[in-house]
């Protein structure tokens, strides 16, 4: 079977433009890169658009949100083949939203499941609190789509090893590392000020940038609390929204505002900002913060890279992967088993705003790690290397499929 005749799936909760995570992120970058290679159809929940067939997350209607998304899986799965004209040779799904509908429709259908793991659900405990029994469900649906691919794509190394740590029944041939990437076209300097400006952020001064959702896993509390340390003439820049829960809410209010009493230069932008508005805050940054307690990759890492922005991250996960130490950043241990344990999360904190001061305090040096990340990310990371390994490792699970 050659390339042109490969017919592909894609399952997805986000598709342009609604997307909000790391792995819409991923999808919408992979899709037009793949559709160059192969036949490739969307399946995506949410409202009608464009380049994809949606599915609503309605049914049954009032009932948990994770039931509710079974029933956009089993719309996909019915679905199947219908923008490509005949039964897919290959299904790929992405995240626990999309995996119940990827597994049914490869038994409906008798072809290869591949599952890309942007995340795992026993390593995200916390979501419990958004969930509720729910997390019960996604865990269930995640565990048996992984367990019954023919293949799991991980997109760290660090993933890869959590992917099997997690699911001990999966046969380690079955997980192949593709990482996610970054579209260095896309994402590149822009030395413009109408967006940091227009958003209170002064371009002349330093600042420490984050961009990420008010979530447990981006660690974001961390930055806020390590902000106090900052040096005073340092600008904090927050592009952070949509908090999972109305507790994870009010623990982050509280304590923004206890940071508000303490320092000036705070800016917190709540709303969504377009990516291209994103580009240039992260251009005009001194340093880009990822503070993440758990993080397969972090493309939101690479993007800043990609703008020639030294990153200050926390060394969990796949960030090792991207951030290179003294290269392109610099990475802070943090270890999520000891997250309970006050006294070490202070010091991590303390630890983080030290790096970053040191930084600061030396902007030729945060410019040569600018430059190198960018480097970095047209030589290892691009997109159109991404959709070829991808393909590969369908090649391989219609064999695995096959038997």
């Amino acid at each position: 079977m050659t390339s042109a005749d490969l017919a592909v799936s894609i399952l997805t909760r986000e598709y342009p433009p609604t997307i909000y995570g790391g792995a819409g992120v991923h999808v919408a970058q992979l899709v037009p890169q793949l559709r160059r290679l192969a036949s490739v159809e969307v399946h995506c929940t949410g409202e009608p658009r464009d380049g994809a067939t949606a599915h609503a997350e309605d049914t049954p209607a009032g009932a948990n949100a994770a039931l509710r998304v079974f029933g956009a899986d089993l719309s996909m799965a019915a679905a199947l083949g219908t923008e490509l004209g005949r039964v897919p040779d290959v299904i790929h799904s992405h995240t626990w939203y999309a995996n119940l509908g990827g597994h049914l429709g490869g038994l409906l259908h008798d072809v290869a499941h591949v599952v890309t793991s942007h995340s795992l659900e026993p390593h995200r405990p916390w979501k419990a609190e958004q969930l509720g029994g729910g997390y019960a469900l996604s865990s269930w649906a995640e565990r048996t789509a992984y367990e019954a691919a023919a293949a799991v794509i991980s997109v760290s190394a660090g993933m890869r090893a959590d992917v099997l740590e997690s699911y001990t029944d999966l046969d380690p041939d079955k997980v192949h590392v593709v990482r996610n990437g970054i579209d260095p076209e896309e994402f590149a300097p822009d030395h413009e000020t109408d967006v940091v400006r227009r958003i209170g952020m002064d371009p002349e001064a330093p600042s420490v940038v984050f961009v990420g959702r008010i979530t447990r896993q981006k660690g974001l509390i961390h930055l806020v609390r390590a902000a106090a340390d900052l040096d005073p003439g340092t600008q904090l820049v927050l592009l952070a929204g949509a908090p999972d829960t109305p507790e994870i809410a009010a623990e982050f209010n509280e304590a923004f505002a206890e940071l508000q009493s303490r320092r000036g230069n705070v800016v917190w932008v709540q709303e969504m900002l377009p990516r291209a508005d994103v580009r240039q805050v992260l251009t005009h940054a001194t340093v880009f913060a990822c503070p993440s307690v758990y993080e397969p990759l972090g493309i939101v890492n690479l993007e800043a890279m990609a703008c020639e922005t030294a990153v200050v991250a926390s060394a969990v996960g796949g960030i090792p992967e991207v951030v290179v130490d003294g290269e392109t950043g610099r990475l802070v241990p943090y270890d999520p088993a000891r997250a309970d344990d006050p006294a070490y999360v202070t010091a991590f904190e303390e630890q983080f705003a030290a790096t970053v001061n040191g930084l600061v305090r030396d902007p030729e040096l945060a410019r040569a790690y600018g430059v190198a990340g960018r480097d970095r990310c047209i030589a290892e990371f691009s997109w159109s290397k991404i959709a070829a390994e991808t393909l590969e490792v369908y090649r391989r699970a219609i064999e695995v499929h096959r038997g």
